[in-house]
């Protein structure tokens, strides 16, 4: 089984416009977000799904830097861009990654994964029941279902957010959740907002701005100082059917 690993990734944002492109340490974000998901060891291939828009050149551009492969397409319609992506580079299996997850970890991607084809799932993931840090999430499902959700979502927010129609029919699909021992759910490590990318940089930076360092030396690193959880405490989550 072909797995492929998509990032969705474009330059409009109504908190932070151009966040993927903004620099954390020494790399853009989205760079960050590709070095990492190359630690994994069952991805056999990484793409960036980013839109048609004139403004996402920049994203081709960084993609061609970073030699991973691009695709094109629309801008709103999520579901459809990932659905072309998929026939695109013909992946059996795909799992979305967000380019606002600079956090992203390879072992726990892998772990979502090799639970994925354990279970023979039509779709898992380590955020259907949270108890990861919100950014480290990863959700891994068939090209069939992928297919079948793209032929059914009609909602706004199904086009948008590629998978709710997924884990909102639990009745047409074999569901399997990743849960952690403990619940960190609670923790903010995504980027949405300035708040949360003078986190992001702070960890980073407290790495020497590396990028091979894990999840649990993240947590670790933020028990230890605990100011850091502050940054950006404050922020919401936006809702998924907002």
């Amino acid at each position: 089984m072909k797995i492929t690993a998509t990032i969705q990734a474009r330059m409009g944002s109504t908190r932070l416009p151009g966040k993927v492109l903004m620099t954390v340490g020494t790399e853009p974000v989205l760079a960050r977000v590709v070095h990492r998901l190359r630690r994994a060891a069952l991805i056999d291939g990484i793409i960036v799904a980013t839109s048609d828009r004139p403004a996402d050149d920049a994203i081709v551009r960084e993609c061609n830097r970073l030699q991973v492969a691009c695709f094109r397409g629309s801008e709103n319609d999520v579901l459809d861009r990932y659905w072309q992506a998929a026939q695109w580079c013909g992946a059996e299996a795909i799992v979305r990654i967000t380019s606002d997850c600079p956090l992203i970890d390879a072992e726990l991607v892998d772990e979502t994964i090799q639970a994925f084809l354990s279970h023979s799932a039509d779709y898992t993931s380590n955020a259907l029941e949270r108890t990861y840090p919100r950014g480290l999430d990863a959700e891994v499902f068939t090209i069939a279902t992928l297919e079948r959700t793209w032929r059914a979502g009609r909602e706004a927010y199904e086009r948008e957010h590629v998978t709710p129609y997924i884990y909102e029919h639990p009745e047409l699909f074999r569901l399997v959740s990743v849960r952690g021992q403990h619940d960190h759910s609670k923790r903010r490590w995504t980027l949405d907002t300035a708040a949360d990318l003078q986190l992001i940089r702070a960890i980073y930076a407290r790495f020497e701005n590396r990028d091979d360092f894990g999840w649990r030396e993240v947590l670790t690193l933020m028990e230890q100082q605990p100011g850091l959880v502050e940054l950006n405490s404050h922020i919401l989550q936006k809702a998924v059917h907002a």
